[in-house]
């Protein structure tokens, strides 16, 4: 049976209600698995949006601790930078850093367009020219095996003019056990009609750990109400005798910050020589005036509750620097508030759990498990960065890509995979 929470919002906190709450499945009609992918194996690919790598022994996941024994499971898994949601879902579907696929914060400004990106605008999230690289869905779908999605940054825009077969518009009104019998009807279709991708997305730990903070017993409940949802998942589908392979992952992990003593915009940044979109762990300048950038850098160097980069000093760990920007949206200068102070442009007191961090603090860390035929069992391993995903899904699925496209490499968690009785296409090495 499915935990149930006693006051968690079902809905995801970053995003809240700006879609409609559009609660229809959409199928792209005319496709079939191609004869030669019919007996690939499945994966599902589950994501629970701000499960911090500690919280299934600090909360008692009973089930998802199971992994231990039953698969594999990393000590954590790296998020990009930004440690945000709509970056790194985006990274790990497509194996590559935010500032290659175009992604570089929930908000950003795109210089080419002249337009701003807002995660809250329903219009521009399901567009697909502001999406780069090629998503796994994509990937799939190109070679004729059909693919679903239950929510997941990304799959409701047409990218590289195409979607999921089967896909949901991001909404709050269906039950996870709808959610779980729409996969398993899935998984129960013929084989023609049957998709062996499929991504889950999961919001609740997320919402209550910005609202109450990482410590507290909501947060506990949002992920009792994970694990018994993923358990129920499983049992569900494994009544169909079907060769699936589960990865759990979350995007990022969460922080407490002083949400009583925030940081307002420094006085140093002049809003009419630098467009500023929202950001409160994080913050980009883009100049208006190139010939203020100097100045204001100076200026910012001297508030010792921040650090400001240009994009050639931004740590190399985080892909962000100058030659990174593929798309011409990062910021010409990137400002960080010290933890735990964040920002806040707002008059409303803002929440007490963030991230949008550094990538490498250990209260960012996401999670990592994984279970199935196509996986080793009681196997533990480092940490890896979350890019490393995407070509062990397409190893999985036997699906072809060129290595030289992406971020992620296959050596880096090839080991954890048992032998698979299919032909393996692997990257392309040209």
């Amino acid at each position: 049976m499915l935990k149930k929470l006693s006051s968690l919002s079902i809905g995801l906190f970053i995003i809240g209600s700006v879609f409609a709450q559009d609660t229809t499945q959409k199928v792209i009609a005319g496709r079939k698995n191609d004869q030669s992918q019919r007996n690939k194996p499945y994966v599902i690919l589950i994501s629970a949006d701000g499960f911090r790598a500690d919280f299934t022994e600090l909360y008692n996941a009973a089930y998802l601790k199971t992994v231990a024994t039953n698969g594999v499971r990393a000590k954590f898994m790296t998020p990009s930078f930004p440690s945000l949601t709509f970056p790194n879902h985006y990274s790990i579907v497509t194996g590559m850093y935010p500032s290659h696929h175009g992604l570089v914060n929930n908000n950003y400004f795109d210089k080419t367009s002249g337009l701003e990106y807002r995660m809250g605008n329903s219009k521009m999230v399901g567009d697909g020219k502001w999406y780069g690289g090629t998503p796994l869905w994509v990937l799939a779908e190109q070679q004729k095996m059909l693919s679903a999605s239950f929510y997941w940054v990304g799959s409701e825009a047409a990218i590289q003019n195409t979607r999921p077969t089967y896909y949901y518009v991001y909404n709050d009104k269906i039950s996870i056990a709808n959610r779980i019998k729409a996969v398993k009807d899935w998984l129960s279709l013929p084989e023609e009609q049957r998709p062996h991708m499929i991504t889950f997305y999961m919001p609740e730990v997320d919402h209550e750990a910005h609202t109450y903070g990482p410590n507290d017993p909501h947060v506990a409940a949002a992920v009792q109400f994970v694990d018994s949802s993923v358990n129920a998942l499983q049992a569900e589908l494994a009544t169909l005798h079907l060769p699936i392979n589960y990865i759990f992952v979350s995007d990022h992990g969460m922080t407490k910050v002083d949400n009583d003593h925030t940081l307002s915009m420094p006085k140093a940044i002049d809003t009419a020589a630098f467009r500023v979109p929202w950001g409160d762990a994080l913050i980009h300048l883009y100049a208006k005036d190139s010939s203020k950038i100097t100045s204001t850098y100076n200026a910012l160097k001297n508030d010792t509750t921040i650090s400001v980069y240009t994009l050639n000093e931004t740590p190399s760990y985080w892909h962000f620097k100058k030659s990174d920007d593929l798309y011409n949206r990062l910021g010409d200068l990137i400002v960080v508030p010290h933890l735990p102070k964040v920002f806040n442009f707002s008059t409303r007191k803002t929440s007490l759990g963030k991230h949008g961090y550094d990538n490498h603090h250990p209260d960012m860390r996401a999670s990592f498990m994984a279970w199935g035929p196509a996986f080793k069992k009681g196997l533990t391993i480092d940490d890896f960065e979350n890019v490393h995903v995407y070509p062990i899904v397409a190893k999985i699925l036997g699906l072809d890509y060129n290595e030289k496209n992406i971020d992620g490499r296959l050596n880096v968690l090839n080991t954890i995979l048992q032998p698979i009785p299919i032909t393996m296409q692997g990257p392309k090495e040209n």
